[in-house]
């Protein structure tokens, strides 16, 4: 069975509520909580929706505790987004969350190091990836020739993202449109593209 499909909307976002509390507070809401962020007169109402959903096997309550609710079946990842990352000329990044982009089940919950940037410019045409296209990175340092990377130029400490080559002892950026030209210069790779994500 796959998550949040035997829970009702207004259930998925009070769990969704506390699973925010716990990753962004490490700790979980109270019931009053749930009640004054939802708008509910009653806390119990709050306890009805938390009783379903313990009923369903997402939440462990604990009774006469102030934050009694555990998570049981696994979170969402929220992945960051930080703005947008050029694909055509390199470009200025700066790591501001723009907003989070949430993903069941698509990733293993132990890939801490994973951030989504959206991409800018048309200098990945023929690899498939589009201006407003969510490139999934993995960060990391190294990448093997071939690899689409998050890469910042050392010069200008501009970002980019483009195919990394390293061929005949010469490493450097590759676009993948003819209307642009290789990049021959120092840089630092951010992470690696794992996968790319567009809005139909």
């Amino acid at each position: 069975m796959k998550i949040y499909q035997d829970i009702t909307p207004k259930q998925k976002q009070i769990l969704r509520f506390i699973q925010n509390k716990i990753i962004h507070e490490g700790k979980p809401p109270t019931i009053r909580e749930i009640a004054c962020w939802f708008g509910f007169k009653s806390t119990g109402t709050v306890r009805d929706y938390l009783r379903a959903l313990a009923q369903k096997g997402y939440i462990k309550i604990t009774p006469n505790k102030a934050r009694a609710i555990e998570l049981i079946k696994a979170v969402a990842l929220r992945i960051p987004i930080l703005g947008h990352i050029p694909a055509g000329r390199p470009e200025l990044i700066y790591e501001e969350v723009d907003n989070y982009f949430a993903i069941d089940e698509l990733l293993p919950s132990s890939e801490k190091e994973i951030f989504a940037l959206r991409i800018k410019g048309d200098s990945l045409i023929e690899k498939g990836i589009f201006e407003g296209d969510l490139a999934i990175v993995k960060k990391q340092q190294i990448a093997s020739d071939g690899d689409i990377v998050a890469a910042r130029l050392l010069d200008n400490n501009e970002t980019t993202v483009k195919i990394f080559r390293n061929k005949n002892n010469s490493i450097y950026l590759e676009p993948a449109n003819k209307n642009f030209s290789p990049i021959h210069k120092e840089f630092n790779i951010i992470g690696k593209v794992i996968a790319i994500l567009r809005k139909l």
